[in-house]
């Protein structure tokens, strides 16, 4: 048994200089080697009650798998994870893990907390290099029940994951012409590097998931038409329709959604010399929201080489919804903060962006989700002068395949009304992930599929039982 490691801090992450990943896409955090891992595993206390394992939305055993890796058994620290989690080295880098398992964590009580993402990033990688590349797929049983997954995203791949390692016959239908979803198309690669996404997929391609692209549910595919050919149907289709705000100008060149910019530099590697997809390679860059969309907007915008790049949010840093890390690496690099600011009007020159005109704001009592209201300060503006905006403001599920689904009811707002098991109003469709709850993080989308799964399994045992809610 290795011996208890009691240093009240964290083993330091290493990353590359602000400086340097400023100007470039390459992957920020670089990750600990196995003597890092080996230590700060061995900084967990092995609680009875499990705390951190409440605060997991899959369930991971978390002191399992940390003791394991603390013993430098990283083969069987990933058993332990894999049992849990389809996509551990994706979690690893982008869960909010300090709001979620480090959260509950005890060593954090007087001092910080385990890092327990951060082990779990390394052991995923540290599987990856001892094992070759996926083989072909086995084939599928004749009689193995028929299961549809409608959508690439972090759902989609949990609930998949979990339905091919219980025996089923998987195909998932995805929208774009490159599957994973949010994974690929809005994390940039400094934060979440495609190879380790196509690895992900490629583990579960291995298990029989079928993966079809350019299938658009609501228009070359509809849910009536999988339910003829499929025994249950999962929709994990996400929250890829942008909002705006509504104000004066944004129809002005140079006005961007965070999703139609971050899919041109993501998915389409537009900051590429070479690219085909055409993007604005902005000097002065407002983006408005205070999200890890927009920190990850912003970010781009930097590395594209902008000038100055401004986060223009109408609360207080201590309201951020954004990760910590990603709001310090943000400031590391440069990026200025405009604090309790509110965007009144876009302004514009020749049909495009020349700034963006800002009310400035106070807080006052708390809203219904607890934080303290914004509140506008009259005949008090702030006037940037900028050549880009890019809206960050949120997202819900396009009404596409909802639209073209008679029966499936909805909330007012456009997402998909389900149960906790993720059972729909229709019989043999279940939902979960940004489709139900809109725009969340990841690992609450994985919990939401596994979640799905295993009632489409639950169902499936007891006869195909239909459901209905």
């Amino acid at each position: 048994m290795s011996k208890r490691n009691m240093d009240p801090k964290k083993q330091p992450m290493p990353a590359q200089p602000p400086e340097e990943r400023r100007r470039n896409f390459r992957e920020v955090a670089l990750g600990y080697s196995a003597g890092q891992a080996a230590a700060e595993a061995a900084r967990c206390l092995a609680c009875k009650n499990k705390p951190c394992v409440a605060g997991c939305p899959v369930g991971i055993d978390i002191p399992g798998f940390l003791a394991r890796a603390a013993e430098q058994d990283f083969a069987g620290a990933y058993e332990i994870i894999a049992r849990d989690s389809s996509l551990p080295a994706v979690c690893g880098r982008v869960c909010p893990q300090e709001t979620q398992c480090e959260q509950r964590c005890v060593r954090g009580i007087k001092g910080e907390p385990v890092g327990i993402g951060r082990v779990e990033r390394f052991v995923a990688d540290w599987q990856a290099a001892q094992t070759p590349a996926a083989q072909d797929a086995p084939g599928r049983k004749e009689d193995a029940p028929r299961m549809a997954v409608v959508g690439s995203g972090p759902a989609g791949l949990s609930c998949a994951g979990e339905l091919a390692r219980n025996g089923c016959a998987v195909t998932i239908y995805e929208a774009l012409h490159t599957p994973g979803g949010v994974l690929v198309y809005g994390i940039p690669e400094f934060r979440l590097p495609k190879a380790i996404v196509r690895r992900e997929i490629d583990a579960l391609k291995a298990l029989g998931v079928e993966v079809v692209t350019n299938a658009v549910a609501g228009r070359s595919l509809t849910i009536p038409e999988l339910l003829e050919e499929y025994q249950a149907v999962f929709i994990g289709s996400g929250a890829g329709l942008p909002r705006f705000m509504g104000i004066p100008g944004e129809n002005l060149n140079g006005v961007y959604s965070a999703n139609e910019f971050l899919t041109r530099v993501n998915l389409m590697k537009a900051y590429r010399e070479d690219s085909a997809t055409p993007i604005q390679r902005p000097k002065r860059v407002a983006v408005v929201g205070g999200g890890n969309v927009a920190m990850d907007a912003a970010r781009c915008a930097l590395r594209l080489g902008a000038e100055e790049v401004s986060v223009v949010y109408r609360r207080s840093m201590e309201e951020l919804p954004a990760r910590a890390e990603e709001v310090e690496h943000a400031r590391e690099e440069g990026i200025r903060f405009r604090l309790l600011t509110n965007p009144v009007e876009i302004l514009g020159e020749d049909n495009w962006v020349r700034g963006i005109r800002c009310a400035k704001m106070a807080l006052g009592e708390p809203d219904a989700s607890g934080r303290r209201r914004p509140v506008e300060l009259p005949g008090e503006f702030l006037e940037l002068p900028v050549d880009c905006v890019i809206m960050s403001i949120g997202t819900s599920p396009n009404p596409l395949l909802t639209g073209a689904t008679p029966g499936l009811s909805t909330q007012k707002w456009g997402g998909i009304i389900a149960d906790e098991a993720g059972r729909t109003s229709l019989p043999r469709v279940y939902a979960g992930g940004d489709a139900v709850t809109g725009a969340a993080t990841v690992i609450l989308a994985m919990g939401a599929g596994k979640t799905a799964a295993r009632a489409m399994l639950e169902d499936l045992e007891k006869g195909g039982a239909d459901h209905g809610i």
